[in-house]
């Protein structure tokens, strides 16, 4: 039982133990013995050298595929069984299997066998002996879970003689948390029969460090069968755990740390993911040259100072630190900092160190931080890339009492050198991109228009290649009649000149939405004004791209409407729209394609569909599906195949969206828009259809008042009244019929008057003694917003009317 570790249970030395000791061997995962003992050389007569590597089924005398490619079957294994000698003959032995772990942590299993016509031993104290002198934490307990025996083993760990534990449970002797996983699986041994595996860490004793422990408990069963103690071995994996626990710490650095392009960011990212598991505070300082994006240059000897990048404690607020982030720290030139950045040497250190030491003598208030919060251990690590000393981290610990030690120093000198190489890039793509970035993001939406006829959400990624700036965009534009307009854009190449022209067709497409156009009318004017913009350009070379392009741009541009619950869109040579049902079910609207913008003199055609409530409207610019690893056909398959995946929120779809069809390093930019529809039930739409009567504006202005009265609306019914007055009056003295109002109950009261005439009318300044010409006036003064909307068969004047909702 001594030999439950991964070293050889026999070392063919020819010096046998006592004759009363056990046969053993270890056996891995794969099924193969690791560990002959000199008893089971005795027991079944093969040497160490000819039993360790071979399968435990050969030399055990069982079935080839007892054990099959592993150990699993020896999990629990206790009973009598029959065992093959090398010479052939079987014989009859109890034989049973103890779970443990190797020094790197991997499943092995103690087997101890013993012959069951053994003869009586004339030494019997030998086997209590063996027991007692045991190195590993081995106990029994009772059905009352109360120790009965424990090895030498234990009462190392444990601190207390085998008389002292004797009769205690384990929640007299061990901390809290411990007993409680321990009792409860002692309690399944005893309810199920079957043996427990679990791991559990803690102080074993007061001024211990913490340890870790793989911990076995097994049934020890009577002749009759009955479970009646349980036995618990445990074995210390300390440095198992702690090297995975490095390991784990060392893959998160790579994954979280340098996740943004941003030099103060990183620095907090390593700061982040490292405090609490490797120390109890750390700050982060690097020279202040990196934050203007200035290549830093060799430090040179004196004093220096650093800028505060970042900081972290385990305790709330970082009270350790004497400075903030974004603040110089200044480092006389004897500290431990000071020499590590002219040195780009690391240093470990104690409190008590003459070097911290005459640091705390030159510094009094970084001396009172340090006795006053007991800081006791400290690491110095500098930040190195490429040659040149970014920065210094420094580590402190004083909440854990164990200090560091050298595997403490080359762990954080590794997660420095990772932080410091993203450190770097965010430096260099801080002034390489800065200005370009801004440029970019002034030109499109910094917030999406309100509306409520749709929830949108949207990405722009930007290309990471030499080409640089692109010209994609995106918009949301409210609409008359609680409408929405969705547009997506593209302007063919690189540089500042697509971006330019992005900005140019934006603002051009957000001022022909407020004209009301309808989508292949709005397409039209701005082919026109793609064309006038490329005559008074011509062609331009590209000088990083050696590429001669010419102006030109696709666009798709949608327009909803939530009463109606109706799709119209019209295209310019850009991917259709994608519709996902509320039931999952996702396609591609059949969009005529429409030529490309600056080629002129080419109509438009425009499709109207309806759409059920809830559905998802999503318009993308063509680098979201077409990429070097495939091309259109394939990337809007996939497209569609990740729409159809279960609903989620309109964040996560965007965000999966770019993950599943995106390379990590995207060669053009990417624009995605996607809507989740609304619609107005019928109780918030009220439509009338009107006389040309000048009779029927008291009649309408009393239909107005009543439904706004049945909506709540009271304090908006002067108001509505007057507009709805004016806006009919007009329609019967200068339109034609039908004559029909519609009120529409949303964000916003919204009054609508149509008629069959397309003469827009417009305001003008009445005299003083004139009877009229003040309605439209009077209707801008009391409305928040009113226009017209041509459509076919005549026009729609509204009005916006603010609610309370």
């Amino acid at each position: 039982m001594a030999m439950g570790n991964a070293t050889p249970l026999g070392d063919g030395s020819g010096q046998l133990p006592d004759p009363a000791t056990s046969a053993t061997a270890v056996v891995d995962a794969q099924g193969a013995v690791t560990g002959w003992s000199a008893g089971a050389q005795r027991l079944l007569g093969y040497p160490y050298e000819d039993a360790v590597g071979q399968p435990a089924a050969r030399l055990l005398g069982w079935d080839a595929d007892a054990l099959g490619d592993s150990s699993a079957a020896l999990d629990g294994w206790s009973g009598t069984t029959l065992l093959r000698h090398q010479d052939g003959h079987h014989m009859e032995a109890e034989l049973r299997a103890y779970a443990s772990l190797d020094h790197q942590g991997n499943a092995q299993w103690l087997l101890m066998a013993t012959p069951s016509q053994s003869p009586p031993y004339k030494d019997e104290a030998t086997t209590e002996e063996a027991f007692a002198q045991c190195h590993l934490p081995l106990m029994i307990y009772d059905a009352d879970l109360r120790a009965l025996r424990a090895s030498a083993g234990a009462a190392l760990e444990l601190g207390l003689t085998e008389e002292q534990m004797r009769g205690r449970r384990v929640t007299e002797v061990l901390p809290p948390h411990v007993c409680n996983t321990v009792e409860e699986g002692m309690r399944r041994v005893f309810l199920t029969g079957e043996p427990e595996r679990f791991h559990v860490h803690g102080r074993p004793r007061h001024a211990a460090h913490e340890r870790f422990w793989a911990v076995t408990a097994s049934p020890l069963r009577n002749p009759a069968g009955q479970v009646r103690h349980v036995q618990l071995i445990a074995l210390d994996v300390t440095d198992q755990h702690r090297a995975r626990e490095r390991l784990l710490l060392l893959n998160d650095v790579s994954t979280q740390v340098g996740s943004t392009l941003d030099v103060t960011r990183t620095a907090q990212e390593m700061a982040d993911v490292a405090v609490g598991r490797l120390a109890d505070f750390i700050s982060v300082d690097l020279l202040d040259s990196l934050f203007r994006g200035i290549e830093p240059r060799p430090s040179a000897e004196g004093s220096v100072a650093l800028r505060r990048a970042a900081q972290q404690s385990v305790l709330p607020h970082v009270p350790e630190s004497v400075i903030q982030p974004g603040d110089v720290d200044h480092y006389p030139e004897s500290s431990p900092p000071a020499r590590c950045l002219v040195t780009g040497q690391s240093s470990l250190h104690r409190t008590l160190d003459e070097a911290i030491a005459s640091w705390q003598v030159t510094d009094p208030q970084r001396a009172a931080k340090v006795r006053d919060w007991g800081m006791h251990s400290i690491m110095v690590i500098p930040l190195c890339a490429r040659g040149i000393t970014l920065g210094v981290a420094v580590l402190v610990r004083h909440q854990r009492q164990e200090p560091f030690d050298e595997d403490d120093l080359l762990l954080a000198e590794e997660i420095a050198a990772r932080a410091a190489v993203a450190v770097d890039n965010a430096r260099r793509f801080t002034r390489e991109r800065t200005t370009a970035l801004a440029l970019q993001q002034s030109l499109l939406p910094q917030r999406l228009g309100a509306q409520a006829a749709v929830e949108a959400a949207y990405r722009y990624l930007p290309a990471r290649s030499r080409a640089g700036l692109g010209g994609d965009w995106f918009d949301v534009i409210p609409l008359s009649g609680a409408r929405v307009a969705l547009v997506v854009g593209d302007v063919v190449g690189h540089g500042l000149r697509a971006s330019a022209t992005m900005g140019r067709l934006r603002t051009a497409v957000r001022t022909l939405a407020d004209v009301d156009l309808s989508p292949e009318e709005l397409l039209v004017h701005l082919d026109d004004l793609v064309t006038h913009l490329r005559e008074e350009e011509g062609t331009v070379t590209d000088p990083e791209l050696e590429v001669v392009t010419d102006l030109i741009a696709t666009c798709l541009y949608l327009v909803y409407d939530p009463v109606a619950r109706r799709c119209t869109a019209a295209g310019a040579g850009h991917p259709p729209p994608a519709v996902v049902m509320p039931d999952c079910t996702a396609e591609f609207i059949d969009l005529p394609v429409g030529p490309p913008l600056g080629v002129g003199g080419l109509p438009f055609e425009a499709v109207e569909w309806e759409v059920l409530p809830g559905s998802l409207l999503v318009l993308y610019t063509d680098g979201l599906v077409e990429v070097p690893e495939h091309d259109l056909g394939k990337g809007m398959a996939l497209l569609r195949q990740s729409l159809e995946r279960p609903a989620r929120s309109l964040e996560d779809t965007c965000d999966d969206l770019l993950q599943t069809l995106l390379p990590a390093q995207s060669s053009d930019d990417v624009a995605l828009l996607i809507a989740r529809t609304r619609a107005l039930d019928t109780g918030q739409v009220a439509t009338w259809d009107l006389p040309p009567d000048p009779s029927a504006v008291a009649g309408a202005r009393d239909e107005v008042s009543r439904r706004l009265t049945g909506w709540g609306l009271d304090e908006a019914a002067f108001t509505a009244e007057l507009v709805v007055s004016e806006l009919v009056t007009n329609a019967i003295r200068y339109g034609g019929p039908p004559i029909q109002l519609r009120l529409i109950r949303d964000t916003v009261l919204i009054c609508e008057v149509s008629d069959g005439s397309s003469t827009a009318p417009h305001m003008r300044r009445a005299r003083t003694f004139d009877e009229g010409g003040r309605g439209l006036l009077l209707v801008a003064q009391f409305a928040e917003r009113w226009g017209t909307r041509h459509r076919a068969g005549g026009k729609s004047i509204w009005a916006e009317i603010s609610i309370r909702n």
